[in-house]
């Protein structure tokens, strides 16, 4: 049984919320498909949280835009990359410093391996936007209507399942293509040797799918589950008003899973 995180955005009331949770169901092995930074308030908390906690990273395109360059960012995104470089930055302690850069930089693009699921034998990938451009290319559920080659070409660059984060909205897409939310699918997804599927996971700290909660995915024998929990958002939210480098609508997106 194991647990995958990704697009945590500095939120540490939903990163200590998830990891509670995943505690308690006794879950021992956490992979995190990136972002961990960028937009909100406490990048070097969750950032030493999932360093402690996680087993498996790749890395996101906040990650690489505060390690090296934004691109293509809107200027509140890109205000606050720079703003968490700062911090990071500006770490009196040159050991957590020293640590912290050194995660971010040895982070790869994709991670895959073979794992035995209650029998079923499957192929896991892991990357933080789609399988052909894994750092920064966006795969929207409408993608499957409105350019469904976009989605089908994405089944040619791994063998089984992939898993991703990036638009934080969370769901299964198959190769006919089409996709399910996880209500369509009451929260789990049995995987099979058969089907081919992307599943993504869910944001922990910026959910955008009009649910405020934070969202995260677990294995359990051959099944995805997919997880909502209620957090303290209006905590994470005040603090991102009282930072002037950050843009008040990454507080106001909280309340509204925007």
């Amino acid at each position: 049984m194991f647990a995958i995180i990704s697009d945590i955005h500095s939120n540490i009331e939903a990163l200590t919320t998830v990891l509670a949770d995943i505690e308690k169901r006794g879950i021992k092995e956490i992979y995190c498909l990136g972002d961990i930074i960028g937009y909100g308030p406490n990048p070097k908390e969750c950032l030493d949280l999932v360093i402690e906690k996680t087993q498996v990273g790749v890395i996101g395109n906040h990650d690489y835009a505060i390690l090296y360059e934004p691109i293509n960012f809107n200027l509140g995104a890109e205000r606050a990359s720079f703003w968490t470089r700062s911090q990071l930055e500006t770490e009196p302690g040159s050991n957590k410093r020293h640590k912290r850069w050194e995660y971010l930089g040895t982070q790869q693009m994709r991670h895959t391996f073979p794992a035995d699921l209650d029998g079923v034998k499957a192929t896991l990938e892991f990357v933080h936007a789609s399988p052909k451009r894994p750092i920064n290319e966006y795969l929207f559920p409408d993608d499957v209507y409105t350019t469904p080659t976009k989605i089908i070409s994405q089944f040619d660059r791994f063998k089984h399942i992939c898993f991703i984060g990036h638009t934080h909205l969370p769901g299964v897409f198959l190769d006919d293509p089409d996709f399910y939310t996880p209500e369509e699918l009451d929260y789990v997804y049995p995987i099979t040797p058969e089907e081919r599927a992307i599943i993504n996971v869910g944001s922990v700290g910026q959910p955008r799918d009009k649910d405020n909660r934070a969202a995260y995915v677990y294995i359990e024998k051959n099944n995805i589950n997919f997880v909502r929990l209620q957090y303290d958002h209006e905590t994470t939210a005040k603090k991102i008003r009282e930072i002037p480098e950050l843009d008040n609508f990454e507080a106001d997106r909280l309340s509204e899973g925007r």
